[in-house]
């Protein structure tokens, strides 16, 4: 089709959720950048309707339920693609899915369980804050601020020695770290991390999809005991997507998923930043910096039913369909999807015909690990 945004690489149900705004002001968005680049926009949208798809088949929906809520989805992004391409550039930019507004839109066509659900989606959002994850990762020994040792998941840099690697090379290799993330921020954040003393350090296990990287918590304090701060630096390295729609711009993966994010997400991060430095055996790696747990919360998608199923889809198409219309050629897409519903269905048909491969790819995965235990 000719026709390209920034992707998301990963636009799939369970990275769309609940964040605050730089305002405080609870918005739905997108979650997960790390295999964020310029390619095909119908990518992502294949992806995420075939989630859909595959999660209806999880919940256990007829088929006649999970083809309404792939055409409420498909429906979603083609409408709002339509819509963006009717609004003007800074129009474009600053809408979004305000959770307070949606809840206050759709109260005559919401049943109570869909309100108790946004509504318990949002309060976590609102809970699960960089204070909490200072309460949760972390205790004051001797009047110092330090990370509660959780291993396997937190392995404490002072107790890194015992992998051959000395506490000072760490310190110095993470400290490298910060000074450069420190340049990617814009001025007046700089200032406010500079506000912050590191205090202590520890390699966190990430999630399944990241496998093999490396990731660090950090502990900051500021003015006051109960002024602290924690940020997660995040190994990125080449998007899956680069062998099929070329190399990045950016030598370092980690500006890379940094400014995909910024150029999609409506509710950024004001920490965001990355950096670029080798390791302690001189590896350059690539990382990207967020402040852990800044006000968001996940959609509960196992407690779905079919309507609740279509109407998230619907969200996430909304949502998708916006970070495209930022990033590409809105009018170019709008005009391909026409006005008909021949692209709906034909999408409709892929993400059927792609959960069938991926119930056959996944019992020959069965099949292959019976194999080898």
């Amino acid at each position: 089709m000719g026709i390209r945004v920034q992707a998301c690489g990963d636009a799939h149900l369970v990275n769309f959720g609940i964040f605050a705004s730089a305002e405080r002001r609870l918005v739905f968005d997108i979650n997960d950048f790390d295999e964020t680049l310029p390619a095909p926009w119908e990518w992502d949208l294949k992806r995420l309707v075939t989630s859909v798809e595959i999660c209806g088949r999880h919940l256990g929906l007829s088929e006649a339920d999970r083809l309404v809520a792939l055409r409420s989805t498909v429906r979603g992004y083609h409408q709002a693609m339509s819509r963006f391409s009717k609004m003007g550039n800074l129009d474009v930019w600053y809408a979004h899915l305000d959770v307070e507004e949606l809840l206050q839109e759709h109260a005559d066509y919401l049943n109570n369980a869909e309100k108790s659900a946004l509504a318990a989606t949002a309060g976590k959002a609102i809970k699960k804050t960089n204070s909490r994850a200072v309460e949760k990762f972390t205790e004051t020994v001797d009047g110092e601020l330090r990370v509660v040792s959780d291993p396997p998941l937190l392995i404490l840099l002072r107790d890194l020695a015992s992998y051959a690697i000395s506490q000072e090379t760490i310190v110095k290799v993470l400290g490298a770290y910060l000074a450069r993330y420190r340049l990617t921020l814009p001025r007046e954040r700089r200032s406010l991390i500079d506000q912050y003393t590191p205090q202590d350090m520890a390699r966190k296990v990430v999630g399944v999809g990241s496998v093999g990287m490396r990731a660090w918590i950090i502990v900051l304090e500021g003015a006051a005991p109960n002024d602290s701060l924690v940020l997660q630096l995040k190994e990125a390295t080449s998007s899956v997507l680069e062998p099929y729609a070329g190399q990045s711009e950016f030598l370092d993966h980690g500006r890379r998923v940094v400014e995909g994010q910024r150029a999609m997400q409506t509710a950024g991060d004001v920490l965001l930043g990355w950096a670029r430095s080798p390791d302690e055996k001189g590896v350059m790696r690539d990382y990207y910096v967020r402040q852990l747990w800044d006000s968001k919360g996940s959609v509960d998608l196992e407690r779905m039913d079919a309507y609740e199923l279509s109407r998230f889809g619907s969200l996430c198409a909304w949502t998708l369909a916006h970070a495209h219309a930022r990033t590409g050629d809105r009018h170019a897409i709008a005009g391909y999807l026409g006005k008909g519903a021949v692209i709906d269905n034909a999408l409709c048909e892929f993400a059927q015909a792609y959960a069938d491969q991926n119930e056959v790819d996944y019992q020959l995965f069965l099949k292959t690990f019976d194999d080898v235990r």
